[in-house]
């Protein structure tokens, strides 16, 4: 298999919900669920830039398959976070990936050794293939609900997937909701952002988790709208012989051209900032308040002027637009459903 084919393949994705075997396949052989994981424990150990681009790349053959990569290796923040024989555990396997929610809707009940854990969360990308999930509870502790957090893992055996995933876009990234009802998580399965627990960890681990967010769901966006700008420009070439059409095909063309360029100025404002955030993190200085929220600004403007872009073009691609089986219109789908992440809208 090669990156022609799952560019070719992206209504098959779609209709069927989620990813064919043989593309989870590649992804394992690949190891694109693992581009932050250390080598010992099957990845590839690469910087965040390589990661980050990796990211768009895939996104721009097909955004369910790029949102997957990006959310499968989001997974990898958690590695410092867990002790040796628990990381080992849960990144070794060839297939290991993890899904799971940040909202804090469980409750984990305090007990000597660990926690009963009950809950419900929206939401978890990938969810029909993760071996691993992580959660976010509440803690509850002598029959009182705390404002305490406390992140979980547990085995896909123990949770029941409920998919409901409906959005119009994004439709094969089983973004499902997860349920358990009294598993039993041990403390060492338990874990905090931020803490180190073993030497696997690597500078793109203790880079702002939020700003990592952003940055990788930022990537995504970027990846559909160069995808759907090149997929505008072949509606047009497809429509060239139209003589009678040939001034407004010409208009229209001038029009994505445009629209390129801007996009490239995006482009390069986000690496721009993410290389220079990048460098100051790995010389070991830390990033001001100041810094990240201009960070999260951008992310949110960009996004914003990514769905602009495409919706500037849409009203003058004809029929192709708004027929659901077509390319551009699932490129278009996809791209606001990425773009309408928590971390991206205003």
């Amino acid at each position: 298999m090669d990156a022609i084919r799952i560019k070719e393949r992206g209504l098959e994705f779609e209709q069927l919900g989620k990813l064919p075997q043989d593309v989870l396949n590649f992804i394992y052989e690949q190891q694109l669920f693992k581009l932050f994981t250390a080598k010992e424990l099957g990845g590839k150990d690469l910087d965040l830039l390589e990661g980050i681009k990796i990211f768009q790349q895939m996104s721009a053959l097909d955004g369910n398959f790029g949102w997957l990569i990006t959310i499968g290796t989001g997974g990898n923040a958690f590695i410092p976070a867990f002790n040796k024989d628990i990381c080992e555990k849960v990144y070794t396997p060839k297939n290991a990936v993890i899904a799971g929610s940040g909202y804090p809707t469980g409750i984990a009940v305090k007990t000597d050794n660990g926690y009963y854990v009950t809950g419900q969360w929206k939401y978890c990308s990938g969810a029909d293939y993760a071996t691993t999930f992580t959660m976010n509870c509440f803690v509850e502790q002598d029959g009182v609900k705390t404002e305490n957090i406390i992140s979980c893992s547990m085995n896909r055996q123990h949770v029941e997937v409920l998919n409901d995933w409906r959005a119009m876009g994004l439709k094969a990234t089983a973004s499902h909701t997860i349920r358990v009802h009294h598993i039993w998580v041990p403390q060492e399965a338990t874990f905090q952002l931020g803490s180190i627990k073993n030497n696997y960890g690597n500078s793109v681990h203790s880079f702002p988790f939020i700003t990592f967010a952003e940055a990788s769901f930022l990537s995504v966006c970027l990846g559909i709208t160069e995808n759907f700008l090149e997929e505008s420009l072949h509606l047009i070439k497809q429509r060239q012989h139209d003589v009678s059409r040939i001034e407004r095909i010409g208009a229209l063309q001038f029009l994505v051209i445009q629209q390129q360029k801007h996009f490239k100025q995006y482009e390069e404002r986000f690496y721009t900032m993410l290389s220079t955030y990048w460098q100051k993190h790995q010389q070991g200085s830390q990033l001001t308040e100041e810094e990240l929220l201009q960070f999260t600004q951008m992310s949110k403007e960009i996004a914003a002027a990514c769905v602009e872009l495409a919706n500037s073009l849409v009203r003058s691609l004809g029929m192709d637009a708004i027929t659901e089986t077509a390319t551009i219109n699932r490129i278009w789908r996809n791209l606001y459903t990425a773009a309408q992440h928590g971390f991206l809208t205003p």
